[in-house]
């Protein structure tokens, strides 16, 4: 089994950790993670784009000229595409851009993601990460020592501090376990994880 070294929040090393090699050392798909990722984008795409087709346009109801006579094309309804204010051709329309992915696929894709920051050596481990209270500057204090920007923080459970603690900077974002997904375990180059967390994934993705 692959292992870790476990820090505390002052960056000293308090134990060593065998992960699970089907969860953090798993071959990374690349393929799955691009689908995973896809599949994420496109659930949050609100499909409410609409344009009026020529029938939905007010007005136009009469023959702008006669068919004959005038040295003109023929033309029905000033309504149509080519005309200022006619309607749109092939305008895009109210429509669901989700598609499915199978349980099995999400699961592969988010070990698959898991397992590439591990091998980047892009994952920390820490036995826990508890603020006496909220307070950015601290957080970000934790981070310098570790030289992490631009970092995702999985946690066990709920932990106001911390969360609250990390709301305002920009490049780090805080999960609890159950809500570690591809998109953001890819958008953000460092991963850190708590023990509690590492067994709560580990619990998940295992089978």
């Amino acid at each position: 089994m692959a292992s870790v070294v476990v820090y505390d929040i002052n960056k000293n090393q308090v134990s060593q950790r065998e992960l699970s090699d089907m969860v953090f050392n798993d071959v990374v798909r690349g393929y799955l993670i691009h689908d995973m990722v896809r599949f994420q984008l496109a659930a949050r795409r609100q499909g409410t784009a609409d344009t009026k087709t020529r029938s939905e346009v007010s007005g136009g109801g009469k023959k702008p000229y006669k068919q004959k006579g005038t040295g003109n094309a023929r033309q029905g309804c000033i309504r149509a595409p080519h005309y200022v204010g006619g309607g749109a051709a092939f305008g895009p329309t109210p429509r669901d851009y989700t598609f499915k992915l199978n349980r099995k696929v999400k699961k592969a894709a988010l070990r698959s993601a898991l397992s590439a920051r591990f091998q980047a050596e892009k994952l920390t481990v820490l036995n826990a990460i508890d603020l006496e209270k909220i307070s950015t500057k601290g957080f970000t204090e934790i981070l310098n020592r570790f030289d992490l920007d631009k970092v995702l923080v999985v946690i066990s459970g709920a932990n106001p501090n911390l969360e609250l603690s990390a709301r305002n900077l920009p490049n780090v974002k805080v999960l609890r376990a159950e809500g570690v997904n591809v998109y953001d375990v890819m958008k953000y180059p460092n991963l850190v994880v708590t023990e509690g967390a590492v067994s709560q994934l580990e619990g998940a993705l295992a089978s």
